[in-house]
């Protein structure tokens, strides 16, 4: 059995170059050349912004377009892009937390505890063998 391999889209390369402030994040210009390299003027230039989002887990990153004319005018507008992109990671983030909250437990089954009832081990009534102290 064969499967399908990718090849690339040989009319619809781009030149990627690469901007940064070594603060805030890079900005990557993606210009559309023809499959000899030179440049495709039938296509628009594609801006794209990069960052991270702290997360108690550590940093996410947001990769994201920016609606933008030229190298300057996705410099101004980057924030805003990088903003709407976080909060469409925050609204996914959430849903998969609602998703996985809302998951149904069949009876006898566990969500990945160790198990035991109320009076068992350490789970069920805190140390083994308390008792008031003296």
């Amino acid at each position: 059995m064969s499967e399908k391999q990718p090849t690339m889209n040989i009319n619809g390369l781009f030149l990627e170059e690469v901007f940064t402030d070594r603060a805030v994040g890079t900005i990557r210009r993606l210009s559309p050349v023809t499959a000899d390299g030179a440049p495709d003027k039938t296509r628009e230039v594609i801006y794209a912004g990069s960052a991270q989002m702290m997360t108690a887990a550590g940093p996410l990153p947001l990769n994201f377009e920016i609606d933008a004319a030229s190298l300057q005018d996705a410099a101004e507008k980057f924030t805003q892009f990088a903003e709407l992109a976080m909060r469409e990671t925050i609204r996914e983030l959430q849903e998969l937390r609602r998703e996985q909250a809302s998951s149904i437990v069949l009876p006898g089954e566990s969500r990945g505890g160790m198990g035991g009832g109320m009076g068992s081990g350490l789970l069920g009534g805190g140390i083994p063998g308390g008792g008031k102290r003296r």
